[in-house]
């Protein structure tokens, strides 16, 4: 069953928002990926979000550059948690999407993640660790996961300075 929307404002946005469907992937988690226009397709971000909770969805992640309404207009139509993604844009290097996710006003929240892939990838874990909530066999791997990081991190060694 799907259980995570990860939509995003034009197929320019893949490059970016691929990283967050990798980790849903690691995971298991099941997702559909789709193009869902604020601005270009209005109807069906609001026929998107409206539907969400009963077609089983537990998180949605949105990602968008530019003006980046869409995160904030899928969490004013669903109460299921929308992680909003800013993408990188050409002028304004994802600050203008930034800015435009993080902003929302009292009452309608949107979590907000790091500009690009970082931000993309952290939104998936995020939405795991929701998940995980509920899924046992999912804390598991998410559990060990992060011990994974932790010994990465602890077998890396530096080399001689010359």
């Amino acid at each position: 069953m799907i259980q995570v929307g990860l939509v995003m404002g034009s197929n320019s946005d893949w490059e970016v928002m691929q990283h967050a469907a990798r980790q849903l992937k690691a995971f298991g988690v099941a997702f559909e990926a789709r193009v869902v226009s604020a601005h270009r397709t209005p109807d069906l971000l609001f026929e998107y979000a409206e539907t969400a909770e009963a077609r089983g969805l537990k998180a949605i992640i949105a990602g968008a550059g530019g003006a980046a309404h869409l995160p904030g207009m899928l969490a004013a139509k669903t109460t299921i948690p929308v992680l909003g993604v800013p993408v990188p844009s050409k002028y304004l290097r994802g600050e203008d999407s930034l800015l435009s996710i993080v902003q929302m006003p009292k009452g309608i929240p949107v979590a907000t993640f790091a500009i690009g892939e970082a931000g993309a990838a952290n939104a998936g874990l995020f939405a795991v660790a929701l998940l995980a909530n509920e899924i046992p066999e999912l804390r598991a791997r998410l559990n060990q996961f992060r011990e994974d990081q932790k010994n990465t991190v602890l077998a890396m060694e530096l080399p001689e300075v010359e």
